[in-house]
Order: structure tokens, then sequence, then C-alpha cells
């Protein structure tokens, strides 16, 4: 379960009866109950309540939003989420994005292949949405799945308790905690998601053991496919390799990902204003989804991709008066949400930021660039 920042507002849940809030003694068993007997909590962040679920994890239970309801939560409570419908999310949701409550998991439907025939070409980086709002987009691109997972992982929202506590390792398990509900092209998609450790000499060598192991499940399949793997991760450098070119990772410093010529041309085309902001800002990171081919060799090869711009806090951000507003909302101490845009881009203006700190309806902010 996430962590709460010790000065943020928890709410009360009512389980069966019983109130309780995610630090009271017996939480865990109550939920665990909750579960078990099909019952659903009810968050009273409001007098009214609202109706939650329970859903399992691999070491645990976690209390989530039933579909569709975050706009019903108070702005300062956890489980308050800013409506779809100001956002990229309205667009895909019941179609590429459908979340069963009874299950806890949510079925993905998304836009590229999870599977390679050795024979084929590695295509051009995920090509970026028009930017209108249709009922034909009903299928993830890379970007709108790293945005679903940000946003289910909690890494949009920020709260001045956290500052100093979201680490990469941090960053990391949220990630990883999320893709455990979710399923994509008929599988978890967990067991298909590589999110680097976060690097220590010392333990070297576990490291390099459990990524050898993760990197082994993409072998080949009766049809001849291969198997890719998801990579997220933070981009250190791109750089001209011996053959084609590469790219560095960080908290992967013994091996680079290849990546071949016609990828490495379509980069500036498709994420022009993402490479700039990262070249022109020291506090901006870089981080990278793509589809990932292990050879035979055991190397990793970049197959197609997509580049996001986050903060320091791992806030995204698209441009530098974006970069301006929320760096200036942390600096200032506010708690917010950072809308995401999704599959649309910048043909369709939408609000910025969600302030959480200032009662309800919670106030939207747009920039002007």
């Amino acid at each position: 379960m996430i962590a709460f920042a010790s000065d943020q507002r928890v709410p009360t849940l009512d389980i069966e009866g019983t109130l309780l809030t995610p630090s009271s003694p017996g939480f865990a068993e109550a939920i665990a109950q909750a579960y078990s007997r099909r019952r659903r909590p009810r968050c009273l962040c409001c007098p009214e309540g609202i109706e939650m679920y329970v859903a399992r994890l691999a070491d645990g239970y976690i209390v989530k939003r039933m579909p569709e309801t975050g706009g019903r939560h108070s702005p300062d409570c956890t489980s308050f989420e800013a409506p779809a419908e100001i956002s990229g999310l309205q667009h895909l949701l019941r179609s590429a994005i459908k979340e069963d409550p009874n299950t806890g998991m949510t079925t993905l439907r998304v836009g590229f292949s999870l599977s390679k025939r050795p024979a084929r070409t590695t295509p051009a980086p995920s090509r970026s949405p028009s930017g209108t709002a249709s009922s034909m987009v009903t299928r993830l691109s890379l970007r709108g799945l790293l945005h679903y997972l940000w946003d289910q992982a909690e890494l949009k929202r920020w709260h001045p308790g956290f500052e100093g506590r979201r680490s990469w390792g941090a960053v990391r398990r949220q990630l990883l905690q999320a893709a455990e509900q979710m399923f994509t092209c008929g599988e978890a998609l967990a067991t298909r998601l590589y999110v680097p450790e976060p690097f220590s000499v010392e333990h070297r060598d576990a490291i390099i053991a459990r990524r050898r192991d993760m990197w082994g499940c993409a072998g080949g399949r009766e049809d001849g496919r291969q198997r890719l793997l998801l990579l997220i991760a933070e981009v250190k450098e791109i750089a001209p390799a011996r053959l084609g070119h590469k790219v560095v990772i960080k908290h992967v410093p013994d091996v680079a990902f290849a990546m071949d010529d016609s990828l490495y041309r379509h980069l500036p085309q498709r994420f022009a204003k993402e490479l700039e902001l990262w070249s022109g800002s020291d506090s901006i990171r870089l981080l990278m989804i793509a589809t990932l081919m292990i050879s035979g060799a055991g190397l990793p090869h970049l197959v197609e991709l997509s580049l996001m711009t986050v903060t320091a806090q791992w806030l995204p951000v698209e441009t530098s008066a974006e970069q301006q507003l929320v760096e200036g909302l942390v600096k200032n101490q506010r708690a917010f949400l950072k809308l995401l845009n999704y599959d649309l881009r910048s043909a369709t203006k939408l609000a910025s930021v969600a302030l959480t700190d200032r009662g309800a309806p919670a106030p939207l902010l747009f920039t002007g660039g």
C-alpha cells in the first residue's frame, strides 16, 4: 500500500461498521476480511460517504476508489481524482481502460505490439495521436500507458509532506504495485514490466542476477514471434554507438540499450519538445517508456519508444510554462494534482493542475504555453 505523508489528510473508512484509518491497529486484517466477504468500505471524507472496494496485491490488500468516483471525494482526500473529462483520460475509459471492481483488476487495450517477428525491421517511435478527441481512440499508446501508470501509482499527486521522500526507489515501487492490478494482451502487465532497481555497487551482482532473470522472460514463442518487455526508466544519455546509437539508462551502468539509426532519426521529429525541455533545464528528468527486445546475446534493443519530461519531484510537465507553474507550487508548499493529457496533444487545451488544498471544487490552473 502506498504510504501517506504524515501531514496529509488520510480519510476515515467505514469497514463493516468499524471506523478505521490505514494507520489504525487491525486495519490490514479488517480489509482482508472485507475482501473475503466481498464487503465494500465507505470513505467518510464527505458526510454521505463514498463506496470503495478492496483489491488484492501480491503481498496484501489495498482499498481503492470505485471507477469514475474520484471527483466525488473531498479534494484533500487521498482518493480524490479530478474528473476524467478535464484530462485526456475521459476518451479512454470503458474502451482502452476497463476496471473491474469485483476483481480489482484493470484490462488495458494497447495500440502497440508486445511481440516481434525476427525478420521485421524496427518501426519508428510510437506515433503521437492527432490531438483531437475522438470516439475512435480505443487503445493506449506507449505515452498513454505511461500516463495511466503514473496516474494509478499516485505519482501525479503532490503534497508538501512528500518532500525528500520521492526517490527513484519509491517511484519504482509504486509503478510496480500499480502494474500488479493490470492485464494486457491476456497476461499480467507486471510480468512484462522492467523498471530498473536503484543501483548499488555493494549489491551489484544480486541486481544484475535479478535483471537477467527478468530479461529471460523475453524468449521466443511457438509461432516464431519474440516476446517484448516494457521498459520504464530515466534516460541519462543518448549517444552514438559502434553500430547505430545507444541509450544510457540511469541505474543500469553496465549495459547500454541499443537503438538503430531509423529509430534515432525519428526522435527529433516526434519528441522535439521533450528533448528541448530536457536539454534546456538541469532540473528536468527525461523518462522513457519503450518496448524492449532481448537479443540472442542477452543485450537489450529498443523497438518502439515514447518520452516524458518530469520535474525533480517526478511530476510530468510538457512546457517551460508548466515547469515554472509546478515548481512554483512545490516551492510554495501547495498540494495539487498534475493533470495528464494521455493521448491528446497540444490541439486540445486542458488544465495543467488541480489544487487540492483549497476545498471543493478544486480550482484548476492553466498555462499559456
